[in-house]
């Protein structure tokens, strides 16, 4: 009998501060995810095209680059409609209807058992809504 191939959820966390992203990483890590990290979303998006298996965006409104985070979220959700996204900032509050639909907003500084509370919901979503 072959072995079950079990996927963890996997996420992305697109941060510009080495110290936040740092941080962003453990929390994510400890609920078990696999994940990716990189600085900009630029190079978020260079990540989304090549690792298919990345259902969830962490990301930071405010970073260097061509695009914030929430460009990054809106291309994303238009490329990638089944993605989840945590958005997050020091320097703006959203509102649901600023992100795309099913995002969630945390101001930092972020409890770390609300947003990891968050990805295992959205995570278990986007699960059940594949599985449908």
């Amino acid at each position: 009998m072959p072995a079950l191939r079990i996927r963890l959820p996997t996420s992305l966390v697109v941060e510009d501060d080495a110290l936040v992203r740092m941080a962003a990483v453990e929390l994510v890590g400890d609920l078990g995810f696999a994940l990716f990290e990189v600085a900009s979303a630029d190079a978020a998006l260079t990540m989304l095209e090549r690792h298919d298996e990345i259902t969830i965006v962490f990301t930071d409104i405010h970073m260097a680059g061509t695009m914030d985070g929430l460009e990054l979220a809106a291309l994303t959700h238009q490329r990638w409609p089944a993605m989840g996204f945590i958005i997050v900032s020091g320097e703006h509050d959203m509102k649901a209807t600023e992100m795309p639909e099913g995002a969630r907003f945390f101001a930092k500084p972020y409890s770390y058992e609300m947003v990891q509370t968050a990805l295992q919901r959205m995570s278990a979503e986007i699960t059940a809504a594949a599985a449908a």
